[in-house]
């Protein structure tokens, strides 16, 4: 890293990523961190690299319609996975995040198709994904870590250990991972933790289906009932927000976004 002007915003960068709760505490309305999705502080190829998205944008992207800039991209960012509020751009807090991508992906082509960007494709399953099965999955082979009600686990110094995955504390029904597909695609090339590639395709897919039909902090774009929201929003097979679940509507009893700790957590 450069031992200039220049390197210490790269260091700030990478500082926020790992600890954005503590370094950009105003933005952050949970424990996760950018590296809970990023793996390896953002260099893990198949797992949403840095590298590969700093030179895949400006892009467009049908989820707010237009063409995103890597800034706004960050921006979203911490609306949804991080369940907080978007820094104004130019923020130092977006600048030192911008900054680290860079630096990581120097010497890389301008190419929206890198090889390790985003999470590897996965195929449909040979059975259509399955919410009990999921259940077994998880209480096999994440709630370890995840913990049973997947909330998570604080470290006896109040940070996280392993993010919440569902509940008040986890990413919201507006974040990416919010898609079945695109957990399924995370969990398959990386989950359990340092054994990615060993559940099969149809494990990844029920577990991810079981992960996302959990309640989790309200879509911050919500439009006063679930029924707008999901028919402007999630209206894709890959959502489950708004679907019945148990008994349950998915999202009916979603905590406000924008600010809530893990269980365990102390009070910010």
């Amino acid at each position: 890293m450069p031992k200039d002007d220049f390197g210490k915003m790269v260091s700030l960068g990478e500082q926020i990523f790992e600890h954005p709760k503590e370094n950009a505490p105003e933005f952050v309305g949970n424990q996760l961190h950018c590296s809970s999705c990023h793996l390896d502080a953002g260099r893990k190829a198949g797992a949403a690299p840095m590298w590969a998205a700093y030179v895949a944008y400006p892009a467009y992207r049908a989820k707010n319609g237009h063409v995103n800039t890597f800034e706004e991209r960050l921006q979203g960012c911490f609306k949804f996975s991080m369940n907080g509020k978007a820094p104004p751009l130019g923020d130092k807090t977006l600048v030192a995040l911008e900054t680290y991508a860079y630096w990581l992906a120097k010497g890389a082509p301008v190419d929206d198709k890198l090889p390790g960007r985003g999470y590897p494709k996965l195929d449909k399953p040979p059975l259509p994904a399955d919410y009990a099965r999921g259940q077994t999955v998880y209480e096999a082979k994440c709630a370890l870590c995840h913990a049973k009600d997947g909330g998570g686990q604080i470290a006896a110094d109040g940070s996280m250990a392993f993010p919440a995955l569902w509940g008040p504390g986890s990413f919201n029904w507006g974040a990416g991972m919010g898609s079945i597909k695109n957990a399924a695609a995370f969990i398959k090339a990386n989950m359990p933790l340092s054994r990615g590639n060993t559940l099969s395709d149809q494990d990844a897919w029920d577990v991810a289906t079981y992960m996302n039909s959990q309640d989790r902090p309200q879509d911050p774009r919500y439009l006063g009932t679930v029924e707008a929201t999901r028919a402007k929003f999630h209206d894709s097979a890959s959502s489950m927000y708004g679907k019945t679940v148990n008994g349950h509507v998915l999202g009916s009893a979603s905590v406000p976004s924008g600010g809530t700790t893990m269980k365990g957590a102390p009070n910010p």
